[in-house]
């Protein structure tokens, strides 16, 4: 599926299924509405599959990995070689979001879409657009065209886990310098100023988030990214990993996924795809608060309120791994509580 073709799939939610789901969730033997965020999480994953009766058993977390040519402008406290180390890694299955992922019964799919390496590691899917973007302080991070086969990678992962028969998506990402890009970019498509939206990244020091701070601004100053024009803003001063993200959550919304945001490199996606196809926030589920100050500015612009605040930075996934939990928990309420009919208890009526 090209862009312009899943650009053109995406609907609106079934809202007839989600009127039969609100229906069944006012006869479970419960007060009316008292299981909160829980009934509006079935109600969306109803309008999006529509079934009336989700099912969230094969999920799956695509991790997109790239490394980015401003790391060279020191804005990040590791070197640049760690993002393929990671991305390795994650088939060895020791990192944090291979933990999470396995306790929430959940499998990573993990995507090099711009490391400057060459890795050849069985289990890491091959999509390398180039070996990491170029220096944003120096010109654009890529090309148009780089930015579109960057998001069409994401569609196309996507529509392979759905003839998988995967019924629920997490996004993650792996690459040093990608709290920069992604500052740059939703500071971009928000219009917040820069120091609202950057935080320390992997562990920089106080001089570093100055410099940091610095070399965003310079950079939006240097290639002028059009904020109407999300696929401008992501080749000038994003990353690869990015627009392969934003190309899961249209995909995502083109096959009728729930899909799930991680962290800020994840919710910058989204903001992305949203402001590529409004319709697209619908398929959209926000999984952890992040410590980063740029995440709680897109969770405003977005509407979004996070499942779980935890104060968590790591990336990969891992927010969006606990935030399964929730699900799974909001589908077997849903799924296997009795009815007021089962427990012989007149229903609940709404009072006036």
């Amino acid at each position: 599926m090209t862009f312009e073709e899943a650009i053109n799939s995406i609907k609106e939610l079934n809202i007839e299924t989600m009127q039969k789901a609100q229906k069944r969730l006012d006869n479970l033997t419960k007060p009316l509405g008292s299981l909160g965020r829980l009934e509006e999480i079935v109600k969306q994953l109803a309008g999006i599959t529509g079934e009336l009766f989700p099912c969230v058993k094969n999920k799956k977390i695509v991790i997109m990995c790239a490394d980015n040519g401003v790391v060279e402008e020191g804005v990040s406290s590791c070197p640049k070689s760690v993002t393929s180390s990671v991305t390795q890694n994650f088939l060895k299955g020791f990192t944090g979001v291979n933990v999470l992922s396995r306790h929430s019964r959940a499998d990573i799919v993990v995507v090099d879409v711009g490391v400057d390496d060459d890795i050849d590691c069985p289990g890491v899917i091959n999509r390398k657009i180039r070996k990491g973007t170029w220096n944003i302080m120096k010109g654009p991070a890529m090309t148009r065209n780089e930015a579109i086969k960057a998001i069409e990678t994401g569609i196309e992962i996507v529509g392979k886990l759905k003839e998988k028969g995967v019924n629920l998506l997490g996004t993650g990402e792996m690459g040093v310098g990608n709290t920069t890009t992604s500052s740059a970019v939703a500071s971009v498509l928000i219009g917040n100023d820069i120091g609202e939206m950057v935080g320390k990244g992997a562990g920089l020091t106080q001089k570093g988030l100055i410099n940091k701070i610095e070399i965003i601004k310079n950079a939006i100053d240097i290639n002028k990214p059009n904020p109407s024009d999300p696929i401008d803003v992501l080749a000038k001063v994003g990353g690869f990993d990015i627009a392969a993200l934003t190309g899961c959550f249209l995909g995502a919304a083109a096959y009728r996924l729930p899909v799930m945001i991680d962290g800020f490199i994840s919710a910058t996606a989204a903001l992305a795809a949203i402001k590529i196809k409004p319709e697209c926030r619908n398929y959209i589920l926000p999984s952890h608060g992040s410590a980063e100050p740029g995440n709680k500015k897109i969770m405003e612009a977005l509407d979004m309120s996070p499942m779980l605040l935890l104060e968590m930075r790591l990336g990969e996934g891992s927010g969006a791994a606990l935030a399964f939990h929730i699900i799974d928990a909001a589908v077997a309420a849903y799924n296997e509580m009795g009815t007021f009919g089962d427990a012989k208890i007149e229903q609940y009526k709404p009072l006036e």
